[in-house]
């Protein structure tokens, strides 16, 4: 699986911004996502598992508790991959930053009124 395939599903981007955040256990991952996506256990288990197999997030087991967490290393794939049209929005960022720091000093100097 690619992996903005992964990533395009707004469940998993959800379940890796909450891992962002440190590691969690199954059961909080699936009552948050089950809330706030309105799916079961089952589905919440089988979008841990797309990530896991996918080496987007790891699993560690504590008793009987399943901990996950972020792997950052697809992460910084994509951010690599990402690079090579870093520039498509960089130049207009750069440029746009540029024009409002001009209308803030258009606006403090009384001259231009």
């Amino acid at each position: 699986m690619h992996a903005f395939d992964i990533l395009g599903d707004p469940v998993r981007r959800r379940i890796l911004e909450l891992l962002a955040d440190g590691e969690l256990p199954a059961g909080q991952i699936a009552a948050t996502i089950g809330e706030e996506f309105g799916i079961s256990q089952p589905a919440v288990s089988q979008h841990l598992r797309v990530l896991r197999d996918n080496g987007f997030a790891t699993v560690t087991v504590a008793g009987t508790r399943r901990l996950y967490a972020v792997n950052p290393v697809p992460l910084q794939e994509i951010d690599t991959w990402l690079d090579r049209y870093r520039q498509f929005w960089t130049n207009r960022l750069d440029a746009l930053d540029t024009e409002l720091r001009r209308g803030r000093h258009s606006r403090k100097d009384p001259g231009n009124a």
